[in-house]
């Protein structure tokens, strides 16, 4: 949460030539505002709509930004198997200002704090799944995005995937 994936994400998608879907913005064009679902109906519901999200992106290729709980969901973690996975890190100091003022349902009670609790119980999972990380605390965007896509073009060349 507040590493930039939708920034960074759209950023690689265009350099790359191949769409860019933010399964956040699927959920809320599809459902509502997210704290709107959490409120009444849950996160078990949300994470249904997000895995439905995740395997929709998916099957439509291209660079797909998932929220930072979706992995929480087997569903959605088996939908994420065979593909390559960046995960985007950030430091509590750099994402304080980021998420100041969000709206962000698993943050609204408790800011930084929560923010910090909810990175480390989700760090084993993020090892486990990702394949390549990149840090975007102090770094500008467009050097960040320019890593990921030369990892993703590099790793294309050596193993013939596609990004």
């Amino acid at each position: 949460m507040g590493a930039g994936k939708s920034s960074v994400g759209k950023r690689v998608a265009k350099a790359l030539g191949v769409p860019f879907t933010d399964t956040d913005r699927v959920i809320v064009r599809e459902h509502g505002p997210i704290p709107g679902i959490f409120a009444d109906r849950g996160e078990p519901a949300f994470r249904e709509l997000e895995a439905e999200a995740v395997r929709g992106a998916l099957a439509t290729g291209g660079v797909v930004a998932v929220g930072g709980g979706a992995v929480t969901h087997p569903d959605t973690r088996a939908a994420l198997r065979g593909t390559r996975i960046v995960l985007l890190t950030v430091s509590p100091e750099a994402v304080a200002a980021r998420i100041a003022g969000s709206d962000r349902p698993l943050l609204a009670q408790g800011g930084i704090d929560a923010w910090q609790t909810i990175a480390d119980a989700r760090a084993a999972t993020y090892a486990e799944l990702a394949h390549a990380t990149f840090d975007t605390s102090r770094r500008p965007m467009s050097h960040v995005v320019r890593d990921v896509v030369a990892w993703l073009t590099e790793d294309q060349h050596t193993t013939g995937g596609t990004p």
